[in-house]
């Protein structure tokens, strides 16, 4: 009897779950579940999306994969739980149904690690409900996690942010003795006042901020090198520099597919989302509240 050959795949949503060996994880378990079962691994047949999103089937590690399904060169691939194929809201569940529907047409058997899976009907109907269980326990939390923050910003507590300004640092509850609070970072702030000086009095053009900046070897909040005139912009029109943070500015939706790749970017977006404005009847504003120190860094 020939040997089978095996698959692994798996995924996680976020970057900062990537960061936290979160993939090496499910990686360690499907390893341990094939080699339970007798059956070896060929070193290009782990399929892995780190910090793509559930919600679509664009991802690259997906896409080799049912490549590799469709021209017949895989017996079986093996994944975590079903979530980790696809999730959320009921229509992307479908995507859970149409991957093992392909694979079982191709002649590839899905293992969840997680639990057995038949190819009955009362099988699929068991997919089904585990899928719209963990989506509803998912929706929940992130439903609660959103009325939790909104409620703290309402109180005034500079927790609600979940980032801060350039030129502030935040201190956590741990770190503040009980109380999470912002402070300003001297070096950027130094750095902040020129930006407003170079604008606001020299009259220079963004674009010549950011030369300066990037020539003066200043980061971004991200660490990154070069500065963007957008991001310039945005910080010139943050009210966190009189002493306003505001929550709830924006909101994520889901983006509409794509027809075709952005120029320049031939893999698809990690987050299919588009953040859009909120209108200023709802934003939240912080003013001046304990915890946020509403010093005005250009004096």
């Amino acid at each position: 009897m020939p040997e089978l050959r095996i698959a692994l795949y798996a995924r996680v949503s976020s970057e900062r779950q990537a960061r936290g060996n979160t993939v090496a994880s499910q990686l360690a378990a499907l390893r341990e579940r094939v080699a339970s079962a007798g059956l070896s691994i060929e070193p290009g047949d782990e399929f892995v999306d780190e910090g793509y999103s559930g919600t679509t089937l664009l991802r690259p590690a997906l896409e080799r994969l049912r490549d590799a399904v469709a021209a017949g060169a895989l017996d079986q691939v093996y994944v975590l739980a079903p979530d980790r194929l696809a999730r959320r809201l009921a229509r992307r569940y479908a995507y859970q149904v149409l991957l093992v529907e392909e694979f079982r047409r191709a002649g590839t058997e899905v293992v969840f690690a997680n639990r057995l899976i038949g190819t009955s009907a009362e099988d699929d109907l068991l997919l089904q409900v585990q899928g719209m269980i963990a989506e509803y326990e998912r929706a929940k939390f992130l439903e609660r996690s959103r009325r939790g923050r909104r409620h703290a910003a309402r109180s005034g507590l500079i927790s609600a942010l979940g980032k801060v300004p350039f030129d502030y640092r935040y201190i956590t509850k741990d770190a503040g003795g009980g109380v999470a609070r912002v402070e300003v970072a001297a070096e950027e702030a130094r750095w902040v006042r020129l930006m407003f000086a170079w604008i606001g009095l020299e009259r220079l053009s963004l674009r010549e901020v950011s030369r300066r900046l990037s020539e003066a070897g200043v980061p971004t909040s991200t660490g990154k090198a070069r500065w963007d005139g957008t991001t310039i912009a945005l910080m010139l029109r943050n009210t966190a520099y009189v002493g306003r943070a505001v929550f709830g500015r924006s909101r994520w939706i889901q983006a509409p597919p794509r027809l075709r790749p952005l120029r320049g970017h031939p893999q698809p977006a990690r987050k299919p989302n588009s953040r859009i404005p909120v209108p200023h009847e709802e934003w939240i504003e912080i003013l001046n509240r304990p915890g946020f120190t509403g010093e005005f860094v250009v004096h």
